[in-house]
């Protein structure tokens, strides 16, 4: 792109050359340091390249002692342009204008990029920032970090760090985001760690107290896997804070219920584009009067931000909108997509039930009709942790 753009700025030509002996052209330009390129040949003897204006003048020296012809097919770049438009004055400080403009745009901030953001979501995060003044249209060099910064934690909570970086008229949001420490062990409270669920034990880790399953054991809900209540020897029973992990093997059955009957789209009807350009915050719309969307339609509407060669973004963007009408009707889904939308859901309540230390190991699914519902079940094997503290009953 850059040896576009210097191409553009120097100027450039294309030349025919015709020689019986072509390849001394070449080994001429390579000789005498002409620069060359975008070379296609039209026969043996005949080719075309590009070459800069200053190029065609040390290339006809060189080539002056052969049998080379040599003749412009047409010439481009800034140059010619400027040839072309030097009596043009209105034209001239139109370009010189919206010069000035794009370069006095950089100076302001008309976008943002938030970087680092996981729990926190990137809207809170502007919202913050527009409080402290820091949003579309504000001037980017009177950004001061630390004022901002500590301002917009006292917004966030759940935010140890931020900084804000402009480059150009694109402001980049870096955010670390706190990570809470876990729950304080009360260790002086005597506590068992009994099972949450029925399940078959396959690894028991005690931390304290006395472990009271093994490997392979079969433990009800309720029961107690590891104890509080330890031997002291001599001085008697102690009570100690019983802590550990109980993986086991467990079994779920649950089921849910898909409709069947649905309102389904109707066929396309009507489609109709309308464009707007948002400046700023600003929409200026292309289009005639009212924006209402009729209703029973779909509506897509895409942004294309204006940006210049290199990736400089432009304070505006273009907002295409298009909807098609379309009718709505009552319907029968489809018995598979309705399968396929049940076993998602369970899997997905599985899988939020278990958390972060459980996994499930294997399902099967099971559907039935019941008038107009679909009935889905999953049976599911997990592996997950069902130790649980609860408090010791002390007399």
């Amino acid at each position: 792109m850059y040896k576009k753009i210097a191409n553009f700025i120097q100027g450039s030509v294309l030349l025919e050359v015709e020689s019986a002996y072509p390849e001394r052209i070449i080994n001429l330009c390579s000789a005498h340091q002409i620069p060359f390129w975008d070379v296609r040949w039209r026969s043996a003897i005949q080719f075309t390249m590009r070459t800069t204006r200053s190029g065609e003048r040390r290339l006809r020296e060189a080539a002056s002692q052969t049998d080379a012809a040599i003749s412009r097919l047409s010439q481009e770049g800034a140059p010619v342009l400027g040839l072309r438009l030097r009596r043009r004055y209105t034209l001239l400080s139109g370009a010189a204008l919206v010069l000035a403009l794009l370069a006095a745009s950089n100076f302001f901030i008309w976008d943002f990029e938030v970087t680092g953001n996981d729990t926190v979501p990137e809207e809170v995060i502007l919202r913050a920032l527009e409080k402290q003044g820091l949003t579309v249209g504000c001037p980017g060099l009177s950004v001061d970090q630390e004022t901002l910064r500590n301002h917009v934690l006292l917004e966030l909570p759940d935010v140890s760090w931020l900084a804000v970086n402009v480059k150009g008229c694109v402001a980049h949001v870096q955010v670390v985001e706190r990570h809470r420490p876990p729950p304080i062990v009360q260790e002086r409270q005597p506590t068992n760690v009994v099972a949450a669920r029925d399940g078959l034990v396959t690894k028991v880790e005690a931390l304290d107290g006395r472990a009271e399953v093994m490997r392979g054991s079969t433990v009800m809900r309720g029961q107690l896997l590891i104890s509080g209540v330890s031997d002291g020897g001599s001085f008697g029973m102690r009570l100690v804070h019983g802590m550990g992990n109980v993986w086991a093997r467990t079994w779920y059955e649950t089921s849910t219920l898909v409709p069947l009957k649905t309102e389904l789209l109707g066929p396309e009807g009507k489609t109709v584009t309308r464009y707007a350009l948002d400046f700023g915050k600003r929409r200026i719309k292309i289009y005639g009067k009212g924006s209402v969307t009729p209703s029973d339609c779909d509506k897509i509407i895409t942004y294309s931000p204006w940006t210049l060669p290199g990736g400089l973004r432009l304070p505006v963007t273009l907002v295409t909108e298009r909807w098609t009408a379309r009718g709505i009707a009552e319907g029968e889904r489809n018995l598979e997509l309705a399968r396929q939308e049940g076993e998602t859901l369970l899997l997905q309540q599985l899988t939020g039930q278990l958390g972060d230390d459980g996994t499930v190991t294997e399902t099967r699914f099971a559907s039935a009709r019941q008038g107009d519902w679909l009935l889905v079940t999953m049976k599911a094997e997990c592996l997950e942790q069902i130790g649980v503290s609860v408090p010791v009953d002390t007399p």
